[in-house]
């Protein structure tokens, strides 16, 4: 397979122009970005394909590919990408347009609540209570108690009476 260094040059500048714009705080800018990414995606694709072939229907050959063919899949794939790349187009200048009508400003700032919630003092900060602690560490501090994992009846943890050892 041969690949095409312009295509492939295109393909990066295309992601990377786009995950630039994507990362910035504009809306404007990062719906931009999300297309650069749609196209990128698009070129990478066309890439992946292959060489030129004929078309892919049974029995039809051309003379210059003869019976070598293309990929079908890849033509599929590309057409489905172009008809979501369209939708999202039209989305996306939907909410330009309704930005414009209804907001001054394009930035986008943090929200006051996800910073309050991350930035919380009153929670303990050892790793006790992380996602690994459990209803038996101590509430106040987070740290673990000497009950530990004591849950359910003392039945679990003993052996079956009547089983026999084989």
């Amino acid at each position: 397979m041969e690949a095409n260094l312009f295509l492939l040059l295109a393909t990066g500048v295309f992601i990377a122009a786009g995950v630039y714009l994507l990362l910035d705080r504009s809306m404007t800018k990062m719906m931009l970005g999300i297309l650069l990414i749609g196209n990128g995606a698009n070129l990478l694709m066309l890439q992946a394909g292959g060489t030129a072939g004929s078309p892919p229907i049974a029995g039809r050959e051309t003379a210059q590919y003869g019976d070598k063919i293309a990929d079908p899949l890849v033509q599929a794939m590309m057409l489905t990408a172009i008809v979501i790349s369209m939708a999202m187009t039209a989305f996306i200048l939907t909410l330009a347009y309704r930005q414009y009508r209804y907001r001054s400003a394009d930035l986008i700032e943090d929200d006051s609540e996800d910073t309050a919630i991350t930035a919380m003092a009153s929670r303990p900060t050892s790793s006790a209570s992380g996602p690994g602690s459990d209803a038996s560490d101590d509430p106040t501090t987070g740290r673990a108690t000497k009950k530990g994992d004591d849950f359910g009846p003392k039945s679990f943890e003993q052996p079956v009476k009547g089983a026999k050892d084989d």
